[in-house]
């Protein structure tokens, strides 16, 4: 029997409940649905979880979280991911819901950036201000790249076992990235417009001493074009300080200029839309479509504050006008100090159970 080689199309996912983001609002959305009984996948563009909240005030102090008189926005989203870990939920990161359409049978169809396919019963959009993507490098010849040797905020770097690898940018994903690539490329060069880069000072030290070495060569400038070799990337063109141009020889091309928010695919959904956010209904949280619920910062309604202790209420608000949408009738209220059902689902256990 013959064989095709060629990469499979990922099986389409039935779910029950498909959340769009993984932000705080999102991941606590996992948490208030699974109390439901309403098992969840969750999608989000950057490779990570945390959304905003970490990206932009990953090491910065939040102090108006109830009962957490002070955490970083990191330290919050390690502590939702610890409390939706027993709930089996699972993150597809690195990928954007690009379709989102209503089929004959009343539920939803998704397709990612990845090309992964979601059937979901209900659709939960806690994107923020929108999904957070890379920042692109656009000089010549960027187009011309065949896949697997630019990449925007890499998870890991097994790629740049052996190759000649460069690194651009300034920030800590920068500098993090650099010296974990030191160990395993053949030559590893960051570089960046100034020789001034933003990162906890325990990384600029070992920065300054894998330059020392000469692990790490830094390089002060601008790339200015990149050139391939039938899709293959050989070298790439950069401008000092001074105006002259250099030319690199390089293998492998990793780019971390930050990220920006777009609203970008949601605005095509159809959903009513009031300057750039989704319209809800405050008691539901629910959209003008049947079962697409949306909570954070993306939603709009009369009184509505960009607060995470805001998008922790609407998120719970969502759960419960999901289960009766799904169900039929309304969820009865239990609570989580008491219900052996609950128990159940958190994996816990109280002898008066």
């Amino acid at each position: 029997m013959s064989q095709d080689t060629r990469l499979a199309t990922p099986a389409t996912i039935d779910t029950d409940a498909l959340v769009i983001g993984a932000g705080p609002a999102g991941l606590f959305q996992v948490f208030q649905l699974a109390l439901q009984g309403i098992r969840s996948h969750v999608v989000d563009a950057l490779p990570h979880a945390g959304g905003q909240c970490v990206q932009l005030y990953g090491d910065k102090p939040i102090y108006d979280i109830p009962g957490i008189p002070l955490c970083t926005g990191r330290e919050l989203v390690q502590q939702l991911l610890q409390q939706i870990a027993p709930l089996q939920a699972r993150l597809h990161l690195s990928q954007q819901v690009t379709q989102l359409q209503r089929q004959d049978d009343g539920r939803w169809h998704a397709m990612t950036t990845a090309g992964q396919a979601f059937s979901a019963r209900t659709v939960f959009i806690a994107a923020g201000v929108g999904a957070f993507v890379p920042k692109a490098l656009k000089v010549a010849g960027i187009e011309d790249l065949a896949p697997g040797q630019l990449h925007y905020h890499p998870a890991e770097l097994g790629m740049v076992h052996g190759q000649a690898t460069v690194i651009h940018g300034g920030d800590e994903e920068a500098v993090a990235a650099a010296i974990a690539a030191a160990g395993q490329a053949s030559a590893t060069y960051l570089l960046y417009r100034r020789d001034v880069f933003q990162a906890p000072a325990a990384l600029l030290e070992r920065l300054q001493a894998l330059r020392d070495s000469g692990a790490i060569q830094v390089l002060i400038g601008q790339i200015t074009a990149v050139q391939a070799d039938g899709g293959q990337l050989r070298s790439l063109q950069w401008m000092d300080g001074e105006g002259q141009e250099h030319a690199l020889p390089l293998q492998q091309l990793i780019v971390c200029l930050g990220i920006s928010p777009r609203l970008g695919p949601v605005s095509d959904w159809g959903l009513a839309l009031e300057r750039k956010q989704l319209v809800v209904d405050p008691a539901t949280q629910a959209t003008d479509a049947a079962g697409i619920y949306a909570v954070g910062d993306i939603v709009h309604y009369p009184g509505k504050r960009k607060l995470i202790l805001c998008g922790f209420h609407e998120a719970t608000m969502a759960a419960f006008a999901a289960a009766e949408y799904l169900q039929g009738e309304k969820p009865l209220l239990q609570y989580t100090t008491t219900s052996a059902r609950l128990h159940a689902i958190l994996g816990v256990y109280h002898p008066q159970d």
